[in-house]
């Protein structure tokens, strides 16, 4: 499998907190938690016999594909989760501690934005 192929067959189970992947009888999973509308990745597991084909990296995306789509700020508390989204520039917006994106639409600079002097 390539890594679109890894991307269709990753499942959610939003009760247990999981983005899941079974290759060859091996679970790969990332966890997390969800408190309001942040999601905290709390682990990336794949198991060695199944290790090094990119699954970790789709579990990942897949995670945060899902948190944008549902308009969540993320923590990435697991290293490798965390190290992934800084190769990513395009996720790192995501991230709980960065500054929240400006609102489509509007303009920089006006009265009472975060973004505007005033």
């Amino acid at each position: 499998m390539v890594a679109e192929e890894w991307a269709r067959a990753i499942g959610h189970d939003p009760a247990r907190g999981r983005f899941s992947l079974l290759v060859e009888g091996h679970e790969g999973f990332v966890d997390y938690l969800l408190d309001g509308s942040t999601m905290t990745i709390t682990h990336t597991v794949v198991p060695a016999p199944i290790g090094g084909r990119g699954i970790a990296a789709a579990l990942v995306r897949a995670a945060l594909d899902h948190a944008r789509a549902q308009g969540w700020r993320v923590v990435p508390r697991c290293s490798y989760a965390d190290a992934w989204m800084r190769r990513h520039p395009e996720y790192e917006g995501l991230r709980a501690d960065a500054p929240p994106p400006p609102a489509s639409g509007g303009r920089g600079g006006e009265r009472g934005s975060p973004w505007g002097r005033g």
